[in-house]
């Protein structure tokens, strides 16, 4: 292994790319294996668990990993498209490890210090394995805002690392998640065991959770929000889009669906009425009632302001509508639509109504997913107004809207073929 440093921190090591011989991106590290024998003997590191396209899960061992630089791994380019299934031998780094509470051995004080796991660091030992050596640990913060002492220690003068511990905090792990994308975070949160999924939930905050819902398979969603108190359910719900907190409440029994809708608030659960109302795979139940719409009156500058909210996906930012009053869906008479491209090309004071796509054909809440499909397709659009028999705006379909009803059920799960990664044969998984 060249090029690597003495000591890797695992921490850091999460969400770096892995590169094969030719210099092509072919995954990124989303956790680490290690076989835990017993306290006093460093646990040996197996391989790292690699995220693939499709967000598939996949076992490198380290026999593979050529090097560890500076932002990035490299493999041999071998890489077995199996998806990772952990053994009961095996233990996840950033899944298991981390929020541990465990006790640095320490003869000058009684009892040790005690404090939780944020971090371990893996060393190469003289026959080239790969070893867990040290453990970084927090103490719990004294006194108001002052965060715990750390230290790093050996694993030899650690306890409590192989005892199995119910009530394991998220605090770490929560942090780890944080800089991650929505999908990226389900997919790790989706591989954890039950109790650490528990905990990592409860210690999310709603907007967070809510966005990480969205990215998750359904039985996943019906679980997590099943084991939430109604409140905070209800709470989270209201943070999700309409048309996901609809699908999502449709999966619940009736009983529970009636009670969290009961404590959402009114605005919000009446937009989730009102997508739950229309037929399954059409455009009124896959639509988004919260696209950008204006008054006639308002100005490029204006429409420019409002597509540059973070919160938008960049299909439902890439049109705006201007409607008659109200400007909340079910609107006034839909006036016209205008791209995010056009607008860019005006001076910022010209009135967008001066901008409108006069030939751009609204759909109806009752077309069919095909029609849909063929609608965005024809007119190369990414974004679609959705009106009543009246011309009032209902909301818009955008097409990662009409992909989330197109793939087949459990498509986060689906396997991709295995074959070859650039010309290369497919590696059993070793360790």
């Amino acid at each position: 292994m060249s090029a690597t440093p003495t000591r890797v921190f695992v921490a850091r090591l999460v969400g770096l790319p892995i590169f094969d011989p030719q210099g092509d991106q072919v995954a990124k590290v989303r956790d680490l294996v290690v076989a835990i024998r017993t306290e006093t003997s460093q646990p040996r590191v197996l391989g790292l668990v690699a995220e693939v396209f499709g967000r598939r899960r996949i076992f490198v061992p380290m026999t593979r990993i050529t090097a560890i630089d500076s932002g990035q791994v490299h493999t041999t380019g071998l890489l077995n498209m199996r998806r990772f299934q952990q053994r009961g031998t095996e233990t996840l780094v950033m899944g298991q490890m981390l929020d541990r509470t465990v006790t640095i051995k320490d003869s000058a004080k009684d009892g040790g210090v005690t404090g939780l796991v944020f971090d371990v660091a893996m060393e190469q030992a003289r026959n080239r394995d790969w070893v867990i050596s040290r453990v970084a640990i927090q103490e719990p913060s004294k006194g108001f805002r002052r965060r715990g002492q750390t230290h790093v220690a050996e694993w030899r003068d650690v306890t409590g690392l192989t005892a199995a511990e119910p009530a394991q905090g998220a605090t770490h792990l929560i942090a780890a998640l944080h800089d991650m994308r929505p999908a990226d975070a389900a997919n790790m949160i989706h591989e954890l065991p039950p109790e650490r999924r528990t905990a990592v939930v409860a210690a999310m905050d709603d907007e967070r959770l809510a966005d990480v819902l969205e990215e998750l398979p359904e039985e996943d969603q019906v679980e997590i929000l099943e084991h939430l108190d109604s409140e905070r359910a209800a709470d989270v719900l209201e943070e999700m889009s309409a048309d996901d907190a609809a699908d999502l409440i449709a999966d619940l029994n009736p009983e529970t669906a009636a009670t969290l809708l009961g404590l959402m608030e009114p605005d919000e659960a009446e937009d989730v009425r009102r997508l739950m109302s229309y037929d399954d795979n059409t455009a009124g139940a896959m639509m988004t009632p919260e696209p950008v719409i204006l008054s006639p009156d308002a100005t490029i500058a204006d429409a420019l302001a409002h597509v540059r909210n973070p919160e938008l996906t960049p299909s439902l930012a890439a049109l705006v509508y201007v409607c008659r009053q109200p400007l909340e869906t079910p609107t006034g008479r839909l006036l016209g639509a205008a791209h995010i491209q056009r607008l860019l090309r005006e001076p910022p004071s010209t009135l967008v109504a001066a901008a409108l796509d006069d030939s751009m054909d609204p759909l109806r809440p009752d077309a069919t997913m095909d029609e849909v499909a063929a609608h965005l397709a024809t007119y190369n659009l990414v974004a679609a107004p959705v009106v009543d028999d009246e011309g009032r705006l209902l909301g818009a379909v955008t097409v990662d809207d009409l992909l989330d009803h197109m793939l087949p059920e459990g498509w986060r799960d689906r396997a991709p073929r295995p074959g070859r990664i650039n010309g290369g044969p497919t590696a059993g998984r070793a360790g």
